[in-house]
């Protein structure tokens, strides 16, 4: 049986779709945090038949839950405070996104202009659909 101990302070991200943790861990830029993570892949689940979990000890505040509400508003977030869940926070598709998706119209502004940031604004929550803020690309998932 393997055993990952708790964590003092920080997020135990739980219900990733198996397979899912890795792109969770890229798309978050978690290895630019300089903290400890467990990633566990293919646990058993009632729910989900088979489920990853990221246990990231950090100071809360340290990740951006927008980011992870993009990437799937179902997965389900511990905050953890002196080794207790102190809050379950439950996750929305976000209004405005940036610097996660990049837009693939080629005569869109953010193609030649570097510096610019990729923003997408959420344009149909219903079929969750993004559009470019600058050119209105759609982006779905």
């Amino acid at each position: 049986m393997l055993t990952i101990s708790g964590i003092h302070e920080g997020y135990v991200l739980d219900h990733i779709k198996a397979g899912m943790a890795q792109k969770v861990y890229k798309d978050m830029k978690l290895d630019e945090l300089h903290c400890t993570i467990a990633m566990i892949m293919n646990v058993h689940s009632n729910k989900l038949g088979k489920k990853d979990m990221l246990k990231i000890e950090c100071p809360i505040g340290s990740i951006n839950l927008d980011v992870l509400g993009f990437i799937d508003h179902n997965i389900t977030v511990d905050i953890i405070k002196d080794e207790k869940i102190i809050e379950k926070r439950p996750l929305h598709m976000p209004k405005l996104i940036t610097n996660v998706i990049s837009c693939k119209n080629p005569r869109c502004i953010t193609t030649t202009e570097q510096e610019l940031d990729q923003v997408f604004f959420l344009a149909d929550e219903e079929n969750e659909v993004y559009r470019c803020k600058y050119c209105e690309e759609k982006y779905s998932r």
